[in-house]
C-alpha cells in the first residue's frame, strides 16, 4: 500500500461494530461495493476543491484529491469512511469530468486511436488514520469517427465521468485493449479496496477473527 506521509499505516483488528461511510456520490462505486457484498451505512460525499493545481501530475492529482476527500470527511469513532477519485491522463494532460458536451467531445477526439491511462486512488480513514492506494490502468481506444463521437454524446453517458466516458456503458464499443483493472476504470479497484478496508479493521467478509 502506498504510504501517506505523516499518517499511520497501522493495521487494525477486525471490528464488527464499524459502520462504513461512502464518501462518494458515484452510483458506480456503490454498485461495485455491492458486488463484494458491502453496503454502506450512509453516503456522505465531502465538498472539496477538485481543481487541478498548476504543474500537478495526474497521479499526484488523483492521490491528493482522494486523500483530501478522506481528510474532509467527518466521522465518529465507530465509523470508517471510504473515498476515491478517478482521472484520465493522456500523457501529462489531466482529463477530469467534462464541464459540457463540447469539452467531452474534445476529450474523445483526443483519445481517439490512442492509449491513455486511467488512475484511481482510494483512501480509507478511521480515527484519524488514513490508508491509501492508487492503481493505474492503460486503455486503448479505436480511431473514432465524428459519427461515433456524436452518437456517444447523444447517449448522455459522458456526464460526470472522468475523460468524458464510462467504460461500463456505450463507450465500451470504443475500447480495443486494456491492461490493468476494469473495475478501477469504473472507479473502484475491488481487491485494493478490500485490502484497505481490512487494514482499517472493517470486516469486509464478516470475518471478526
Amino acid at each position: 500500500m502506498r504510504p501517506t506521509p505523516g499518517l499511520s499505516m497501522t493495521t487494525n483488528a477486525p471490528d464488527p461494530g464499524l459502520k462504513l461511510i461512502l464518501g462518494s456520490g458515484s452510483p458506480r462505486r456503490l454498485e461495485l461495493l455491492a458486488q463484494i457484498g458491502v453496503t454502506p451505512t450512509a453516503i456522505r460525499p465531502p465538498d472539496i476543491d477538485e481543481d487541478v493545481r498548476k504543474g500537478e501530475l495526474p497521479r499526484d492529482y488523483v492521490n491528493r484529491v482522494a486523500r483530501e476527500k478522506a481528510e474532509a470527511s467527518v466521522i465518529t469513532d465507530d465509523e470508517v469512511v471510504l473515498c476515491a477519485d478517478t482521472t484520465v491522463a493522456l500523457g501529462r494532460r489531466i482529463m477530469a469530468k467534462p464541464a459540457d458536451a463540447e469539452e467531452a467531445a474534445a476529450f474523445l477526439h483526443a483519445l481517439s486511436g490512442r492509449r491513455h491511462k486511467v488512475i484511481t486512488a482510494v483512501a480509507v480513514k478511521r480515527a484519524g488514520q488514513i490508508w491509501q492506494k492508487d492503481l493505474q490502468t492503460t486503455v486503448a481506444f479505436k480511431r473514432m469517427t465524428d459519427q461515433d463521437v456524436y452518437w456517444y454524446l447523444a447517449t448522455g453517458d459522458w456526464q460526470g465521468k472522468a475523460g468524458g466516458y464510462g467504460i461500463q456503458g456505450p463507450a465500451s464499443a470504443f475500447v480495443t485493449w486494456l491492461n490493468g483493472s476494469f473495475h478501477a476504470v469504473m472507479g473502484l479497484p475491488l481487491p485494493e479496496t478490500i485490502g484497505l478496508l481490512t487494514a482499517a479493521g472493517y470486516p469486509v467478509r464478516g470475518d471478526t477473527q
